[in-house]
Order: C-alpha cells, then sequence, then structure tokens
C-alpha cells in the first residue's frame, strides 16, 4: 500500500469521525482537503514519499467550484426548494386531507392510507424532506391518534411516507446526482418515477394488510361519511392543483418543452399562484418563504464546495484509484461488487446525510459501476434509494428528529424507531425488486427518449 492509499484513508476516517463533532459540515470538508494537503506535501518533501499532491491544487479547487457555480442546471434547486416551501403554506395539503381521509373513513387504516396519498402527492410536488414530514405530521398524526391508532404505526407511516420526496421527481438529490455524474436530469427523473410509486404502493399495502390482520393497530372512524358523487367530486377538485402543477412540471421536462431549470422556474411561479388562489399569500409569507429557501440553498452550496474541495485532493492523492482497485478485486462478480457497495452506502447512511454521500461516494463509485458494463441510469436510482433509507435509520435518521420535533407529548423517539423499522425493511424490498427488474428503471426512459439524450 503506497503513502498516498494511507492519506486517502485517514482522510475518509478523519471525515467520518469529525461528523460527530457537529462541526459545520462543509468547513470539515474544506479543512480536511487544506490539512491532507500539506500533510502530503510534507510527506514528499520531508520524508521523499510518492505522494503526488502540491498547492497548486489550490488553484484547481477554484477552477473546480467556479464551475460548479457556474453550473445552469443547478440554478433549478433553489427554485425546486421554493416550490417546495410555497406549496407548504399554499393549504393545499390541508385541503386534500380532508376530503381524502373522508373518501377512506370506512377502510381500516384508512386515516394512515390518506397520510400516504398525501405524502406521494406532496412528495411530487414539493421535494423536501423535512417539510413533508413536518406537514404531514401536523395534518395526519393528531387524526390517527384521535382515532387510537398504534402510535408506532401512526408515527412511521409519516416519517417513511415524508421521505418520498427525495426520491420521487422532481427530486433535489436527483439534481445533485445529474450534476456530478453528467447526466441528463430527464433520464434520472424518468427512472426514478417507477420505483418512487412502487415504495409507497409497498407502503400502502403493508398499511392496509397489518390493520386487516390486527384491526385494533387502526380501527376505522365510527364517525365515516358516505362516499357519494359530491364527495369523490370534492377529491378531484382538491387533487387537480397540485396535479396540474406537477404536469407542468414534470410534463414539460419529459416531453422536452422545457428543461430542469426553466420548469424549475414554472413550478415555483404556479406554486406562488396556489398559494395566492388560496388565500395564503401575503408579504410576510412570501418573506419567510426566500428567507427559507436561501438558507437551504446556501446549505447545500456550502457543503457543495467543501465537498469540491475535498474530493479534488482525495482524487489527488489517489483516493478513486484505491476504491477502484478494492472494488473490483472483491470475489464476488459485478453483481456482487454492486451489491458490497449498496450495502456500503446503506451503512454509511447511519452516520452521513444524504448529501455528503452523494457528492463525495458517488462519483467514486459509479466510473466503477459503468467499467463493469452496468447501466448507470439505473445504478443511480438503486443508490437514490439506497440513500433514501438514511433518512430512517438511526443515530442521523433526520425525518425521525422532524417528526420529533412537532410530535404530541406522548411519541417518544423510541416509539418512532419502532414505527420505522417495517417500513425501512419495506425500502429494502424496493431495493431487491429494482435490482432485479432494472426495467422498472430504464422502461420509462427507453419509451420516452433515448437514454443519454440532452433534455
Amino acid at each position: 500500500m503506497s503513502a498516498g492509499d494511507v492519506l486517502s484513508i485517514l482522510m475518509f476516517l478523519a471525515f467520518i469521525g469529525l461528523i460527530f463533532t457537529g462541526f459545520p459540515v462543509a468547513w470539515v470538508l474544506g479543512g480536511l482537503a487544506v490539512l491532507f494537503t500539506a500533510i502530503g506535501i510534507v510527506a514528499q518533501v520531508d520524508f521523499n514519499l510518492p505522494v503526488f499532491i502540491s498547492w497548486d491544487y489550490s488553484g484547481l479547487v477554484a477552477d473546480r467550484i467556479w464551475s460548479v457555480m457556474n453550473n445552469w442546471v443547478l440554478v433549478a434547486l433553489p427554485m425546486f426548494v421554493f416550490m417546495g416551501l410555497m406549496l407548504d403554506r399554499s393549504g393545499v395539503a390541508q385541503r386534500l386531507m380532508m376530503n381524502v381521509a373522508k373518501l377512506f373513513g370506512g377502510v381500516r387504516g384508512g386515516m394512515a392510507v390518506t397520510v400516504a396519498l398525501i405524502g406521494m402527492l406532496l412528495a411530487a410536488s414539493t421535494g423536501i424532506i423535512g417539510a413533508s414530514v413536518v406537514l404531514l405530521a401536523l395534518l395526519g398524526l393528531p387524526q390517527m391518534l384521535d382515532l387510537k391508532y398504534q402510535p408506532a404505526l401512526a408515527a412511521g407511516t409519516v416519517c417513511a411516507v415524508g421521505t418520498l420526496g427525495i426520491l420521487i421527481p422532481p427530486s433535489i438529490m436527483l439534481v445533485l446526482m445529474a450534476d456530478r455524474l453528467a447526466m441528463p436530469v430527464g433520464d434520472l427523473f424518468l427512472g426514478a418515477l417507477i420505483p418512487g410509486m412502487l415504495l409507497g404502493a409497498l407502503f400502502v399495502a403493508y398499511i392496509l394488510i397489518y390493520a386487516y390482520w390486527d384491526p385494533d393497530v387502526a380501527p376505522v372512524s365510527a364517525q365515516r361519511e358516505p362516499v357519494d358523487a359530491a364527495l369523490v367530486l370534492d377529491v378531484l377538485l382538491a387533487i387537480v392543483p397540485p396535479a396540474g402543477l406537477i404536469l407542468a412540471v414534470l410534463g414539460s421536462i419529459f416531453f422536452g418543452l422545457a428543461t430542469p431549470t426553466e420548469a424549475a422556474g414554472v413550478g415555483a411561479f404556479g406554486a406562488t399562484l396556489l398559494a395566492w388562489f388560496n388565500g395564503h399569500l401575503s408579504v410576510a409569507v412570501l418573506r419567510q418563504v426566500l428567507q427559507e429557501t436561501t438558507r437551504t440553498t446556501a446549505y447545500i452550496f456550502a457543503i457543495f464546495l467543501g465537498a469540491t474541495a475535498y474530493s479534488l485532493v482525495l482524487r489527488g492523492l489517489g483516493g478513486d484509484e484505491l476504491i477502484a482497485r478494492m472494488l473490483q478485486g472483491l470475489p464476488f462478480g459485478p453483481t456482487g461488487i454492486v451489491i458490497a457497495i449498496l450495502f456500503f452506502t446503506f451503512l454509511l447512511g447511519f452516520f452521513l446525510d444524504w448529501i455528503e454521500i452523494t457528492l463525495i461516494v458517488l462519483p467514486l463509485v459509479s466510473p466503477v459501476v459503468q467499467a463493469l458494463g452496468f447501466d448507470l441510469v439505473w445504478f443511480t436510482v438503486l443508490f437514490a434509494v439506497c440513500l433514501q433509507t438514511s433518512f430512517l435509520t438511526p443515530p442521523v435518521g433526520f425525518a425521525i428528529f422532524y417528526l420529533k420535533g412537532v410530535a404530541p407529548a406522548g411519541i417518544s423517539v423510541a416509539t418512532i424507531y419502532r414505527g420505522v423499522v417495517p417500513f425501512i425493511l419495506l425500502q429494502l424490498l424496493g431495493l431487491v425488486l429494482i435490482f432485479v427488474w432494472p426495467e422498472l428503471v430504464v422502461w420509462l426512459p427507453s419509451q420516452a427518449y433515448p437514454v443519454g439524450a440532452t433534455k
């Protein structure tokens, strides 16, 4: 093992260790880049070790950062964030929850199914995990608890469904992945659509089967309303505005009418119109949404810049070659190597946020997967589904802490952990299904336009 390999391993271990200090991740990444550049130079000059790195990498970092900030695809990020936050305040979800809950009032587990369906619709229109979990918790959790639902099932449903926003397009995670891998965003959006719907269907099926098997965990409401044409019409009218917005955003991308950046602008404008139409738009709301959008975007881009410096120095030390040799040296064959990567990613999700894993790990392993002959869109969607579980796995399960922050006093962290375990298993089942049947990912992009086309 060369000196560069040793420094690469130490650099990665230092990152894992410093994450637990609570220091800002962007500063950790940037600081380690500077520190290990200095260590590499000392090892090369003072100890005559074959470490091929110099302070010239500082200039390369500046060039890379400029190319990141000059990327028009990433302009879609703040637009999609704004769209999600504005929809959160538009009143659309409240109306949907009220009408859909009436529609499923006579079904065992109907309220949990309502939360799941609303969560899937929010996932396709917001893409912001924190906003989705908090909104579903405020709207659906008290109603489920009032109906005497098992607290673990109620909490687990809210957490799991809220995480779908990171996968179902338009997704800011998919935008970042497409940028890191120089892939068309439209390919990833199309590829992730069916897997995202599949996970939502698995969640709904689990709720219905569990409630049928044990009626006490999700009892039927005693004050349910009869389902008639008027109720169905109310539900349809409540669904039309967000569904129309989703169609405008995703449809314009899928049919080649707009780039993802242009479609993000359409979505932000449409969400603002919905808030105005429902009487929820004001100067105070607009100011709050703009401030939160700025904070979220700044957080993502700060990590982006730190990760750019970190990844460049890691590659300079030979970290990418080390990872390629380690993966290709595994005695599993190509399929086994992909499984090993996904397993390692799943474990990293216990400790790291999806942003760090996407910006650092994904660019290092994707060339190996592509060299093994696998479809990169398929692997990236698998990687995204694997990262989705990171929002539910302790100790860094952000969805769990989002829910705990707004949950009633009787909902403990232990209760939430018990509730999310079945949904984590369902996500892993979905991962297996996507792995076994790649057509779930690649079919839709192949039907819309050839994979790799610029959209």
